[in-house]
Protein backbone atom coordinates (compact mmCIF):
# COMPACT_ATOMS: atom_id res chain seq x y z
CA UNK A 1 0.00 0.00 0.00
CA UNK A 2 2.03 2.81 1.27
CA UNK A 3 5.86 1.20 2.07
CA UNK A 4 7.07 4.86 3.38
CA UNK A 5 4.41 4.03 6.34
CA UNK A 6 5.99 0.65 7.55
CA UNK A 7 9.04 2.58 7.68
CA UNK A 8 8.56 4.94 10.20
CA UNK A 9 8.45 4.25 13.98
CA UNK A 10 5.59 5.08 15.76
CA UNK A 11 7.80 6.20 18.22
CA UNK A 12 9.50 9.04 16.25
CA UNK A 13 6.50 10.59 15.30
CA UNK A 14 5.15 11.12 18.37
CA UNK A 15 6.52 10.25 21.80
CA UNK A 16 4.03 9.09 24.16
CA UNK A 17 4.22 10.25 28.08
CA UNK A 18 2.25 9.28 31.18
CA UNK A 19 0.05 10.99 33.10
CA UNK A 20 -1.27 11.34 36.30
CA UNK A 21 -4.93 10.58 36.27
CA UNK A 22 -6.19 9.46 39.86
CA UNK A 23 -7.27 12.05 42.77
CA UNK A 24 -4.66 9.98 45.09
CA UNK A 25 -1.98 10.43 43.02
CA UNK A 26 -2.83 14.10 42.71
CA UNK A 27 -3.37 14.81 46.29
CA UNK A 28 0.08 12.57 47.03
CA UNK A 29 2.47 15.16 45.45
CA UNK A 30 0.50 17.97 46.46
CA UNK A 31 0.98 16.82 49.92
CA UNK A 32 4.23 14.67 50.48
CA UNK A 33 5.72 17.06 47.62
CA UNK A 34 7.67 20.04 47.09
CA UNK A 35 6.59 22.81 45.23
CA UNK A 36 7.87 26.31 43.96
CA UNK A 37 5.84 29.16 41.83
CA UNK A 38 6.45 31.54 38.94
CA UNK A 39 4.11 34.39 37.32
CA UNK A 40 2.45 31.50 35.51
CA UNK A 41 2.84 28.33 37.11
CA UNK A 42 3.22 26.62 40.22
CA UNK A 43 4.85 23.52 39.78
CA UNK A 44 4.85 20.40 42.53
CA UNK A 45 7.33 17.29 42.40
CA UNK A 46 7.56 14.40 44.09
CA UNK A 47 9.74 11.14 43.93
CA UNK A 48 8.31 8.29 42.33
CA UNK A 49 9.40 4.12 42.20
CA UNK A 50 9.57 4.42 38.44
CA UNK A 51 11.23 4.21 35.54
CA UNK A 52 9.52 7.05 34.22
CA UNK A 53 8.11 10.74 35.03
CA UNK A 54 4.13 11.34 35.12
CA UNK A 55 3.06 14.49 34.31
CA UNK A 56 -0.77 16.02 35.89
CA UNK A 57 -1.81 19.65 34.53
CA UNK A 58 -4.42 21.24 36.92
CA UNK A 59 -6.17 24.66 35.02
CA UNK A 60 -9.18 25.78 37.14
CA UNK A 61 -11.83 27.61 35.93
CA UNK A 62 -10.99 30.67 37.18
CA UNK A 63 -8.82 30.38 34.55
CA UNK A 64 -11.22 30.80 31.37
CA UNK A 65 -13.75 29.07 29.56
CA UNK A 66 -13.12 25.94 28.37
CA UNK A 67 -11.31 26.87 25.46
CA UNK A 68 -9.16 28.97 26.78
CA UNK A 69 -8.32 26.22 29.48
CA UNK A 70 -7.67 23.25 26.77
CA UNK A 71 -5.38 25.69 25.02
CA UNK A 72 -3.52 26.27 28.20
CA UNK A 73 -3.56 22.40 28.69
CA UNK A 74 -2.31 21.76 25.44
CA UNK A 75 0.53 24.32 25.76
CA UNK A 76 2.07 22.89 29.24
CA UNK A 77 1.67 19.26 27.76
CA UNK A 78 3.56 20.47 24.68
CA UNK A 79 6.81 21.98 26.55
CA UNK A 80 6.73 18.87 28.98
CA UNK A 81 6.65 16.60 25.82
CA UNK A 82 9.79 18.64 24.24
CA UNK A 83 11.86 18.72 26.85
CA UNK A 84 10.94 15.61 28.72
CA UNK A 85 14.24 14.28 27.75
CA UNK A 86 15.78 17.22 29.65
CA UNK A 87 14.36 15.95 32.99
CA UNK A 88 15.54 13.82 35.23
CA UNK A 89 13.42 10.23 35.47
CA UNK A 90 11.44 9.25 38.29
CA UNK A 91 9.28 11.79 39.34
CA UNK A 92 5.51 12.80 39.86
CA UNK A 93 4.78 16.19 38.27
CA UNK A 94 1.70 18.52 38.93
CA UNK A 95 1.62 21.69 37.20
CA UNK A 96 -1.00 24.00 37.86
CA UNK A 97 -1.68 26.96 35.34
CA UNK A 98 -2.45 30.90 37.15
CA UNK A 99 -5.04 33.27 36.19
CA UNK A 100 -1.86 35.04 34.38
CA UNK A 101 -1.20 31.71 31.90
CA UNK A 102 -4.17 32.35 29.69
CA UNK A 103 -2.54 34.69 27.78
CA UNK A 104 0.71 33.13 27.14
CA UNK A 105 2.30 32.00 23.85
CA UNK A 106 4.36 28.98 23.62
CA UNK A 107 7.79 30.47 24.43
CA UNK A 108 6.79 32.11 27.26
CA UNK A 109 5.08 28.89 28.15
CA UNK A 110 8.00 26.61 27.59
CA UNK A 111 10.57 29.44 29.32
CA UNK A 112 7.90 29.27 32.81
CA UNK A 113 8.25 25.43 32.48
CA UNK A 114 11.66 24.78 32.64
CA UNK A 115 12.40 27.50 34.60
CA UNK A 116 10.50 25.84 37.31
CA UNK A 117 12.30 23.17 36.74
CA UNK A 118 15.27 24.11 36.80
CA UNK A 119 14.32 25.78 40.10
CA UNK A 120 13.46 22.29 41.55
CA UNK A 121 16.77 20.77 39.92
CA UNK A 122 14.93 18.76 37.60
CA UNK A 123 16.64 19.32 34.81
CA UNK A 124 19.52 17.15 33.48
CA UNK A 125 23.27 18.56 34.05
CA UNK A 126 23.97 18.59 30.21
CA UNK A 127 21.05 20.76 29.30
CA UNK A 128 21.98 23.23 32.17
CA UNK A 129 25.40 23.59 30.94
CA UNK A 130 24.27 24.09 27.28
CA UNK A 131 21.68 26.97 28.32
CA UNK A 132 24.30 28.31 30.50
CA UNK A 133 27.19 28.55 27.96
CA UNK A 134 26.73 30.97 25.48
CA UNK A 135 28.90 32.12 22.76
CA UNK A 136 26.94 35.71 22.11
CA UNK A 137 29.71 38.21 21.98
CA UNK A 138 29.04 41.69 23.21
CA UNK A 139 28.74 44.94 21.22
Amino acid sequence: MWPFLFSINKEEIMRHYHSLRKTKDFRLVYRNGKSKANKYLVFYYRKNSLEYNRLGISVSKKVGNSVVRHRVTRLIRESYRLNQENLKIGYDIVVVARNTARDLDYRKMESAFLHLAGLHNLRRAKDIEESTNCNHSIL
